[in-house]
């Protein structure tokens, strides 16, 4: 595939701008019983969108890759040493008011989950705990859209997103919930995300970002507003657009006894950002982080395994 002319350079570090979670992870084989109990196997797990595809970036060879996130005074030193020991450089703002986010993921035997969240520390990150110097020697700026749903985290997450512009850095933004995209609206949500060269949606916030049925054409239409957008498709892969049209397809890795499908669309992220920074092109980019999220699907929880 030819370069794009405003293809950033590879190289340098990853900065993600993002969030840490607590993950109460529920894997259950019947349907649940509504009143009464539901056999399921539990397990509480560090996670976190932001987190996730900090360790997934680590995990595809990244060997720079920086975190910056906001959490619990209680937890605090448990989800960094998790970060630390993953790779992820990190820059963790402790919350003596707040706990730190947590999500309990309901997960079928299919795989597919459902998600129940309290943004807790997530969404108190302050302008404050930003510092430019966290973009030193970057070569990526990646942004968390949780962070774009509040206006104490979205302040933070705009200054970050400015100031790499401001430096030449490219920045990719994930929108990460179309249930929160929904409440937000989607014209404000582009309106936020206006200077990213990288939009990252899956299907369903593809098609409720442009309003278009079809994920190709989502991306193709997202295309004229970004640079550069790579929408997942689950167990379909991912499609690639830039300039207003589908510049590529690449289909999901198969996955061998998928047991949850928590952080498939982190560890493409992550994937594909490593690949990218390491000079990859979109296709091949895109086929590392499907090799990423096909690795996730087997194992419990949503940070790579081991």
């Amino acid at each position: 595939m030819n370069r794009p002319a405003d293809r950033p350079a590879p190289g340098g570090g990853l900065l993600v701008v993002g969030d840490v979670v607590t993950d109460v992870v529920a894997l259950h084989g019947p349907d649940l019983a509504r009143g009464t109990d539901t056999v399921a196997r539990i397990r509480t797990l560090p996670g976190g969108a932001g987190a996730n595809v900090a360790c997934w970036a680590v995990r595809s060879g990244c060997a720079d890759a920086r975190l910056l996130a906001r959490a619990g005074a209680g937890s605090a030193d448990w989800h960094r040493e998790a970060l630390e020991r993953a790779g992820v450089r990190t820059f963790l703002a402790v919350d003596e008011e707040a706990p730190t986010a947590t999500v309990i993921a309901l997960v079928d035997r299919a795989a597919e989950r459902t998600f129940l969240t309290d943004s807790g520390a997530a969404l108190r990150l302050t302008a404050e705990d930003f510092s430019p110097a966290m973009l030193d020697g970057a070569g990526r700026l990646h942004l968390s859209g949780y962070l774009l749903f509040a206006a104490t985290s979205r302040a933070a997450a705009l200054l970050a997103l400015r100031t790499a512009v401001e430096r030449g850095v490219a920045v990719s933004v994930d929108p990460a919930s179309a249930g929160f995209l929904a409440e937000l609206g989607p014209a404000r949500f582009l309106e936020f995300a206006e200077g990213a060269e990288l939009l990252l949606p899956n299907a369903d916030e593809a098609r409720l970002l442009t309003g278009l049925p079809g994920a190709e054409a989502a991306a193709a239409a997202l295309s004229r507003r970004f640079p550069r957008v790579a929408v997942t498709l689950g167990g379909r892969g991912a499609v690639l657009a830039a300039g207003g049209r589908v510049i590529g397809r690449v289909p999901a890795r198969p996955a061998r006894d998928p047991v949850d499908s928590t952080g498939a669309g982190d560890a493409f992220t992550g994937g594909f950002l490593a690949a990218l920074l390491a000079g990859a092109d979109e296709v091949t980019a895109a086929a590392e982080g499907c090799r990423a999220g096909a690795l996730a699907v087997t194992t419990v929880g949503a940070r790579p395994p081991g």
